[in-house]
This record gives structure tokens, sequence and C-alpha cells, in this order.
């Protein structure tokens, strides 16, 4: 699976480039018109052949993009895929009450982190070492909140919450509490 990192990186570049193709546009459409006069006509199959360019350009990004969605399969085929480890992970009171003191998994397993909310809506989000998130997803009350992820290099990871709960919830933290080998 492509590093989340990696795939928003990518993105960035893209779409900087692509936001930059429209102002440039923009700039010198901008220009043409308020030059003089006689500038002041710009030919329209120009004009709209830079516009469809842009769209073409902007379609075809979105396109690209969607495919390099890491967790896009898994999601995509969920109903045929089985987790080779299940966590049942609860909150309550701005507290995660883990399984274990410890979740250890296997590089490429596939794993379910299904979480239950008590009382409040929470977040849970699961992050590398150096603070960057790897995923989350919002823990409604009174619904299955359960995410399905497969990861490719070991590590060791925290929890936290990624939704306000209420000053408390600031410190909903569980550091190093999963971790992947070989």
């Amino acid at each position: 699976m492509v590093d989340s990192n990696t795939v928003l990186t990518g993105q960035t570049f893209a779409y900087t480039f692509y936001v930059l193709a429209i102002m440039l546009l923009m700039a010198w459409f901008a220009y043409k018109v308020t030059k003089n006069e006689k500038s002041k006509e710009i030919k329209p199959v120009l004009f709209y052949s830079l516009v469809g360019f842009l769209v073409l350009l902007g379609v075809s990004l979105h396109i690209i993009t969607h495919e390099t969605i890491p967790w896009k399969p898994l999601d995509l085929n969920r109903s045929d895929i089985k987790a080779d480890k299940t966590f049942n992970i609860t909150v309550s009171n701005h507290k995660f009450n883990l399984p274990q003191e410890k979740m250890v998994v296997k590089v490429n397993d596939k794993v379910s982190f299904n979480v239950t909310s008590e009382d409040l809506t929470y977040g849970f989000g699961l992050f590398r070492e150096d603070n960057t998130m790897v995923f989350q997803m919002q823990v409604l009350p009174g619904h299955n909140n359960d995410i399905l992820w497969q990861f490719d290099r070991p590590g060791v990871y925290s929890i936290r919450s990624t939704e306000y709960s209420g000053p408390k919830g600031i410190s909903m933290i569980e550091k190093n509490v999963v971790e992947v080998v070989n």
C-alpha cells in the first residue's frame, strides 16, 4: 500500500501546478482585455481551447488521484476481505478502552478496528511516531464504527481522538499502543 505521505506530496504538486495554470489563464485574459482597444478582442477559439484544456486537465487529475488513494481497494472490496486481526475498542468518558495494552500486528495483515462510543461523538486516529496521521474516522454513539487497514511496514503508532468532544478530549492520546512487526 502506498504511504499516505507520498500520496499527499504527489497531490500537492499536481494541484499546485493545476491552480497555477488556471491563474495564468486568468491573468492572460485580464491583460488582453484591459491592455488597449485593439487587443480587447480575444479569439474565441483560443480562449475556449485553453478552458477546455484546463477542464480536461482537472478531470484527469481527479481520476489519477482517485487511483492513487491507498485504501480504495480495501474499501471497494470490503465485503470480500476477511480481517486477519480485529481489535474491539470502546470509548467512554473521554477515554479509549483498549482490548490489550499493546496491539501487535504483522506487516501486511489486514486489521479491523471496531470502535464503539458509549456516550459522545469521538474521533479515532492512528498516528505515526512523527505525529503524522495514518488514518482517522469519526466514532458515533449507537453506530457501527470500523475501519479496515493493511500495514505495509513495521512501526509503532499512537491513537488519538480527532474529533472535538469537549475540553477533556485534548487528553485522549494513547501513545505507542499499536505495533507493526515483521
